[in-house]
Parts: C-alpha cells; structure tokens; sequence
C-alpha cells in the first residue's frame, strides 16, 4: 500500500532529460500504488488545454496509461498550470482537485494544496494571484489566438523569474501562521504542499499538539518524490539518468 506525491517538476520541451525521468517515474514507480497526487506546477507552463505538441502528447499518455490501469491521480493546480482544465482531465483521466483540499491517507486527515497560498508576505505575488484567478480574465485570455497566448506566456516566465530574484528568500517561503491558520480551519495536524522548492518535513505545535508540514522537492536536478505507506512517509529523489532512488 503506497501512495506518492509530487510537485514542482516545471516539465517542458526544452528539459528533455526532466521529461525523461518522469516518464519513467510513471512508467516504473507507479507499478501497483494506490493513488498519485501532483501538487501543482507539473509543467513550467500552461496556456489552455487547445495547445498540443509531441511533448505534451507524450506527458498525456503517460496519465493516460496510469489512469486506464486503475490507478487514479489528482492534480492541484500550481501557479505555473493553473489553467489547466476540463479537456485535459479527460484527455488524461486526471482528475482535478480544489486549492485546498482534505484526502485520508491510511487514516490520516491531510490537507493538500500547491503552497503558493501560503506566501502570504508576497503581497505582489498574491496580488497577481488574485487577478490572473478572475474567471472573466481568464475567459478573455481563451479568446487569445494561441500563437499569441504562447508569446505571453514566456513573457510572463521570463518576467516571474526576474521578479523572483529579487525577492528575499523569506518572503517567497510560507508564512508560518498562514500554516497554522489553514490547518487550524481544516481541522488537521498533516499537511503537504510544493511551490517553495525546499523539501523538508517541519515539526510544529497547533493548539498544544503535534503537527507535521511536508514540502515537497523540485524536478530541477533530480526527481522528487514523498512515498506514503500505512507505516509513515518518506521523502526521496530520483536521478535523472536511471530513475534511481536515493
């Protein structure tokens, strides 16, 4: 009985090695488990579900394959694939899951989501955040010609990395009582999230108990994946040339 997790792999055509390690991640690591949960950011960009390429093709049938065996997999958007939509879903068998949502893991009340939500302290990005969520924009987006929606969003890409590096590293992690807020409200003392790239599981105390915060890695350097069992989880990596585990 295992269940695996992963965020954070910022797939595209130009990472062929990136794009190589999760196809055989999903090819061999999949094998029997009992769910695969992506949080987000699985690709480093995301302009609707009419675009489509050989490298998206290949990302689709790997889903495919996994889904039509009987395992099921659920996707959180991340801030990179946030409009991903319907027609992929069905494309892939995926299904899509709230920002914020609760899954029992072996009995254990989770709260999972992509993380970006919890940044609270980058008041320009969660200004961001708010605009490019707005259902009317994103409607109007659509109505872009693809080629051009393409264009903006390298744009975006190349605007987000130069804006990212300016920012303090403080301010692009968490904001710890944002943390205890939302688990506090869902009523967990188990949570899992992406989107700061710095895999780690936090210790923490909400109202006097004990509470657990696992991050999850990026796919950068290496794969990165969290392994549930009934007996706990682990975090673990994958290397790029063999898949091997670490």
């Amino acid at each position: 009985m295992t269940t695996l997790f992963i965020s954070d792999l910022h797939l595209s055509a130009e990472r062929p090695d990136m794009t190589a390690c999760f196809l055989r991640f999903m090819a061999e690591d999949t094998k029997d488990i009992d769910a695969l949960y992506v949080l987000g950011d699985l690709f480093e960009m995301w302009i609707g579900d009419d675009e489509d390429s050989p490298f998206l093709q290949q990302i689709k049938q790997a889903f495919k394959a996994l889904t039509d065996s009987g395992i099921p997999c659920y996707f959180i958007h991340g801030n990179r694939d946030f409009l991903i939509g319907k027609r992929f879903s069905q494309q892939t068998g995926v299904q899509l899951l709230p920002e914020h949502c609760i899954v029992e893991l072996y009995g254990k009340p989770t709260l999972i989501l992509h993380g970006d939500t919890l940044c609270i302290e980058d008041e320009a990005y969660q200004r961001y955040r708010k605009k490019v969520h707005n259902k009317f924009i994103q409607w109007l987006f659509f109505r872009i010609p693809l080629s051009r929606r393409i264009k903006i969003g390298e744009k975006f890409r190349s605007n987000s990395s130069k804006n990212n590096q300016m920012k303090s590293q403080s301010i692009m992690d968490v904001t710890q009582s944002e943390v205890v807020r939302l688990m506090q409200a869902f009523h967990v003392d188990q949570m899992i999230h992406g989107h700061t790239h710095r895999p780690d599981i936090h210790s923490l105390t909400i109202d006097n108990k004990p509470a657990s915060r696992i991050v999850l890695g990026d796919w950068y350097e290496h794969g990165s994946v969290l392994v549930v069992t009934p007996d706990g989880y682990q975090l673990e990596t994958r290397n790029f040339d063999t898949n091997q585990q670490q």
